[in-house]
């Protein structure tokens, strides 16, 4: 989730639009996406489009 985030500003207002506190969290370095949506208890498929669709955006403009 840390790369993900550092990669893509993008990705960090899908992650707090959805609850998650992986912005600042030292475990977020050691979590994949599919940590992260089990242990906030999200749909797996959906986190994944949303980050995916987000840095998609970005790259694109």
């Amino acid at each position: 989730m840390d790369e993900i985030m550092h990669g893509s500003p993008a990705a960090i207002r899908v992650v707090l639009r959805r609850g998650m506190l992986c912005v600042g969290c030292p475990i977020a370095s050691f979590h994949t996406v599919s940590d992260a949506a089990r242990v906030h208890d999200l749909d797996e498929e959906e986190l994944s489009y949303d980050l995916r669709t987000a840095i998609e955006r970005t790259d694109s403009d």
